[in-house]
């Protein structure tokens, strides 16, 4: 199944044990359905599994860059016609999902948010490779700790401290992961380096 139809079958296996839970009949959806749907796939391991397939291709994307090139902007190639004054070097593009995933998850499960985290592109004390990748994956064992806590009839409810109900912030936070993980794409090849997840499919 591809991203598109993980997140499409995801909100129907949602809307399918919503409609069971508030009277399939009104809504046309019988039982019957519901019921099996929920058996194919709870809303907690759907989740789980969108942020597993979104964690699995960035943090490989994140350790395809050697520790010399981290810091790698694009607005160092000089390359005519081009506009990248202030983009984010590839460490910092890595930092920033991780710290939304915290904002985005922490409200969920209760964490607090790491010390030195201030705003969108994460603790600045964090320089070397190692420890921004350990940052990156801490934040996405965040996100399936948040993913344990949805039910159906906690989805569209808002956490307390958050002003996203908890599908938003779920799906938000893989939506902006898998965006961001463009743009590491785009980094590395610029440094000649394939990321691990093109290399799997040209096998």
């Amino acid at each position: 199944m591809n991203r598109m139809g993980g997140f499409v079958f995801m909100a129907a296996v949602v809307l399918v044990v919503q409609a069971d839970a508030g009277g399939a009949r009104k809504t046309g959806v019988s039982r019957a359905v519901a019921q099996a749907a929920q058996t194919r796939l709870t809303i907690e391991a759907a989740m789980d599994r969108e942020i597993s397939n979104v964690e699995g291709e960035v943090v490989g994307a994140a350790e395809a860059m050697p520790e010399d090139k981290f810091n790698f902007t694009p607005a160092g190639l000089n390359l005519p016609g081009s506009d990248y004054k202030g983009v984010r070097s590839f460490a910092v593009q890595v930092r920033h999902i991780a710290a939304s995933n915290y904002f985005l998850w922490s409200a969920m499960t209760g964490d607090k948010l790491p010390e030195g985290l201030k705003d969108g592109n994460g603790p600045e004390n964090l320089k070397s490779k190692a420890e921004i990748i350990q940052f990156l994956k801490d934040s996405f064992a965040l996100g399936h700790r948040a993913a344990t806590t949805l039910t159906a009839e906690n989805i569209l409810q808002m956490p307390e401290h958050s002003k996203w109900t908890r599908f938003h912030a779920m799906t938000f936070g893989v939506a902006h992961a898998f965006n961001h993980y463009g743009q590491m794409v785009e980094y590395l090849r610029m440094n000649g380096i394939v990321p691990p997840a093109s290399r799997l499919k040209a096998d």
